[in-house]
């Protein structure tokens, strides 16, 4: 039986450059109240879920309460307890409450940083295939460099939550 809800769509934003954070023309994706975590381990079945579709690299812990962007890579964070107001698209973007049972998947570029948060939340992080997430603050340096690597990044084969016919797999087809 899927963790996953079988009415699950993803709500799509995107987030324009401002200068200091480049964000993607790829959207943002959040999955709201998708996935089942309503059991003993929920960042057990949310690291089977991301595994099973072809994303690794996990971790657990919350979101940094700074704003950063992986410029390398794109990002899946798995709210497996909890909630948090989390500000995403960085300082003119938009802040969205998450909690247990989301997905956001961060296109590479995508500005994120914590707002505020319950005792008990927790985020599973993921990554597709690839190389090696790195942290980057929004400098001026950072986002000349970033505007080069971000068009590099793999589009990833599956999406973290519905796998290989997902809507992650469609909606970031590039031209």
């Amino acid at each position: 039986m899927s963790v996953v809800k079988a009415d699950a769509k993803p709500l799509t934003i995107v987030f324009e450059d401002d200068g200091l954070v480049p964000n993607n023309p790829l959207p943002f994706l959040v999955y709201k109240a998708s996935v089942d975590v309503d059991n003993d381990h929920p960042e057990k079945t949310i690291e089977g879920l991301f595994g099973a579709n072809g994303w690794g690299a996990m971790w657990r812990n919350g979101v940094y309460d700074y704003l950063h962007y992986h410029s390398t890579m794109h990002e899946a964070l798995g709210v497996s307890r909890g909630n948090a107001r989390v500000q995403f698209g960085g300082e003119r973007g938009k802040v969205l409450e998450i909690s247990a049972g989301d997905v956001a998947i961060l296109p590479a570029g995508t500005g994120h940083k914590l707002i505020s948060s319950s005792d008990d939340f927790c985020v599973v992080g993921a990554y597709p295939p690839g190389p090696p997430m790195e942290i980057t603050r929004p400098t001026p340096e950072n986002h000349a460099k970033a505007l080069k690597t971000i068009p590099q990044v793999a589009t990833p084969r599956t999406d973290p939550v519905m796998g290989e016919n997902g809507p992650l797999v469609s909606l970031w087809k590039r031209g």
